[in-house]
């Protein structure tokens, strides 16, 4: 297995913009003695790895793609790999314009099919062909798995492996950090946190419909919006901002700082009304003691067991209430986060690791 020539193919990675889930896969590869080659667009700024491959692209929700996508399949063609191992819909389209019959998709999620998204017809199009394409699909979830099988008639159970994502070490407690954080952003009284991309079905105008309700009963709670609004958002996003002046938005938060932002936090909010596959910033926001609550939906329940409180979305009465509850009870909340030190050891990427070797030797039996 050693021997192997892997490539792993991501359209973006982190540090360079948000996390996509493979910086972990590709850590832990070459930690483990791989041969691999990660190729993925530069967003931001240049990493300094020999091992990645940055092709400079148009910074465009959509002109990002035939650029990336033709340079990439140039390259598959004219190299060798034993494994091929795309992320998310985006990350195998150079796959398939290479013409490369046998590759590994990771698919996160089924955001096209259970949310509005722009071009949405047109993802899941591309969503169905790749499903359709690879010869092996890791999912994060049974949830996933499931939904996969659902709305992409025909395809076989044996074909989709679960593989539920790692957390890194970095996120743990950063008690002095996240003091200094908060004197720095002079707030004062218990914190809210939602951290991730702002999108319609992410909760977030739930989010702060219950934080105004909340603020009635503890007037010295604060909110802060941390991540970027995609494109259907960003007009409502600069409404907020002129709207609630009491609300902190602070925009992209680099990765460095993600860890300290949740500890920060008093309560981590992940109000989403579907579209997701795992539930990485929940666990990530235990791992730093941070108590989480977040909507009822199967998917976090399965990833989440009892660590966190659930609740409907779409319904930000029910929302403040919880988070009046909990802000009131610390004893619940130390309960929450002791239950989420037992269910992080799942996640490790050490586990993900030898799950994820196991996949690669059934692909590569299969040549």
């Amino acid at each position: 297995m050693f021997n192997l020539k892997i490539c792993l193919i991501s359209i973006k990675i982190a540090p360079d913009c948000e996390r996509t889930g493979f910086e972990g896969i590709y850590e832990y590869l070459i930690n483990s003695g791989y041969d691999v080659k990660l190729l993925t667009g530069k967003w931001n700024y240049e990493l300094a790895d020999s091992n990645i491959m940055q092709y400079n692209i148009l910074r465009n929700r959509y002109l990002w793609a035939p650029e990336f996508i033709l340079r990439v399949a140039k390259y598959l063609r004219s190299h060798h790999f034993d494994i091929i191992h795309g992320n998310k819909p985006k990350g195998c389209l150079p796959i398939l314009a290479s013409n490369k019959k046998r590759f590994i998709s990771t698919i996160h999620d089924l955001g096209p099919f259970e949310t509005y998204y722009t071009l949405g017809s047109i993802q899941r199009i591309f969503l169905s062909q790749v499903v359709k394409k690879s010869t092996l699909i890791t999912v994060p979830s049974y949830h996933t798995k499931k939904g996969l099988k659902k709305v992409v008639p025909n395809i076989s159970s044996n074909k989709i492996e679960v593989i539920y994502n790692g957390i890194d070490r970095k996120f743990h407690p950063y008690p002095y950090e996240a003091k200094k954080l908060k004197e720095k952003l002079n707030i004062r009284g218990p914190i809210l946190l939602y951290l991730g991309r702002i999108a319609k079905y992410k909760g977030v105008n739930d989010i702060i419909e219950a934080y105004n309700v909340t603020k009635k009963k503890i007037p010295n709670v604060n909110l802060i919006i941390a991540g970027e609004p995609d494109f259907e958002m960003e007009k409502i996003y600069e409404t907020w901002k002129q709207n609630f002046k009491d609300i902190y938005f602070t925009g992209f938060i680099s990765d460095n700082l993600v860890p300290i932002y949740y500890s920060m936090a008093d309560i981590l909010i992940a109000y989403s009304s579907g579209g997701e596959g795992f539930g990485n910033t929940p666990l990530e926001a235990l791992a730093c003691d941070s108590p989480v609550i977040c909507s009822d939906l199967e998917v976090y329940k399965e990833i989440l067991d009892d660590s966190a409180i659930y609740v409907p979305p779409k319904r930000p009465d029910l929302l403040s209430k919880q988070i009046i509850y909990l802000l009131e009870n610390n004893d619940i909340k130390q309960k929450k986060i002791q239950k989420g030190q037992k269910i992080l050891r799942k996640y490790t990427w050490q586990a993900v690791g030898k799950r994820l070797e196991k996949i690669y030797n059934k692909f590569y039996q299969g040549n």
